[in-house]
């Protein structure tokens, strides 16, 4: 018989702990397609172990990683004809899960009850993306990243990985009023402030917040998008099932897009998958030395507060959430969450629209 988590369902959350969440039939990345070779890759999605491999043509599969027959891990063996071997009785499996050879029986392998439960799997801009319940044809397409292949832009990927919920990691990457106190001197800074305008815009799918009227930042990581200064425009989005989306532009030269494709791993170990594509007047030869420094110092402060936030939540075993109107997106980001994991995504195509005033 197989549990909650082989049917697709992964168990509720725990009580008192509103923030995590189990989403079925959602696309997630589990690697970068340079990770996936000629052996086979173990990975975590929403606490489930699965394992990645390719078959003869090439193409990736995802199977749950363990062998219906002795429970072994799947991992531990290898690729034989584009087939998964077991590493303890040789048993074989195709991209579907279908059981094909049995080392030893005469009779026929592919009964029902020998098969290992399959995920459909899409490569795609340089990943390998997993379908979050197994067994079912996706009715939708991983995300596509933006401008990856537009003239004049340049694109820079790293993958990442912090000790927090799906919800917090993506607060955090497009939470403002944070920025002017962990990272104060690349971002923003505590001491000079203004007030500005943000249009926070609620879809089916998504929400965004555009911020009006926001002169240059005055910290490090500001003055390398913009050495001119000016008025910038700044949209922070999340799109589901979990896409944290941050961009700015200055005029016609300067543009970037940090687009960060969330994985949750376990409901408080997230994978990070980070992709910044630009175009700035400086040269990008010169540009792209300095973005990776830069972003992983400013990941590393995100990743450390995340942690002690974690083992904060842990320690009460609870969470407590005291909001206000300049935590714009946080509130709205979990609502969709909820309703994803309920599978109550709405349809409708109205946007919601609301304006407030804050310091940044």
């Amino acid at each position: 018989m197989f549990s909650s988590r082989e049917e697709g369902r992964g168990p509720a959350a725990p009580s008192g702990l509103v923030s995590v969440v189990r989403l079925p039939q959602s696309w997630f990345i589990l690697c970068a397609s340079r990770e996936l070779g000629r052996k086979p890759l173990a990975r975590m999605l929403q606490g489930t172990p699965l394992v990645l491999f390719r078959n003869e043509a090439g193409k990736p599969a995802a199977l749950m990683d363990r062998c219906p027959h002795r429970n072994v891990p799947l991992s531990m063996g290898k690729v034989v004809g584009g087939q998964l071997q077991c590493g303890y009785h040789g048993w074989r499996f195709d991209a579907a899960g279908q059981c094909r050879a049995i080392p030893g029986l005469l009779g026929e392998p592919e009964a029902k009850s020998r098969c290992a439960a399959s995920y459909a799997t899409r490569e795609q801009d340089g990943f390998v993306w997993v379908y979050s319940t197994p067994g079912v044809e996706p009715t939708t397409e991983p995300y596509r990243f933006p401008l990856l292949d537009a003239h004049g832009y340049s694109t820079v990927r790293r993958t990442l990985r912090a000790k927090g919920s799906l919800h917090s990691l993506l607060e955090n990457t497009l939470d403002v009023p944070h920025t002017a106190f962990l990272h104060g001197g690349l971002f923003r800074t505590e001491k000079k402030r203004n007030e500005i305008e943000v249009v926070v815009r609620r879809g089916a799918d998504r929400v965004e917040a555009e911020y009006i009227g926001e002169p240059r930042p005055e910290g490090l990581a500001a003055r390398l998008l913009a050495p001119g200064g000016g008025v910038v425009q700044h949209f922070d989005r999340f799109l589901l099932p979990s896409i944290a989306q941050v961009e700015y532009r200055l005029g016609d030269d300067s543009h970037v897009i940090i687009t960060s494709a969330m994985t949750p791993a376990e409901d408080w170990d997230t994978v990070v998958y980070a992709v910044v594509t630009f175009r700035m007047p400086l040269p990008h030869w010169l540009v792209k030395p300095f973005i990776t420094p830069v972003a992983l110092h400013i990941f590393g402060q995100d990743a450390r507060i995340l942690e002690r936030q974690t083992e904060t939540i842990r320690r009460f075993g609870s969470e407590t959430f005291a909001s206000t109107e300049v935590d714009v997106l946080g509130p709205p980001i979990l609502r969709l969450l909820r309703q994803a994991e309920r599978e109550k995504v709405a349809t409708s195509a109205e946007v919601q629209e609301t304006r407030l005033k804050m310091q940044v």
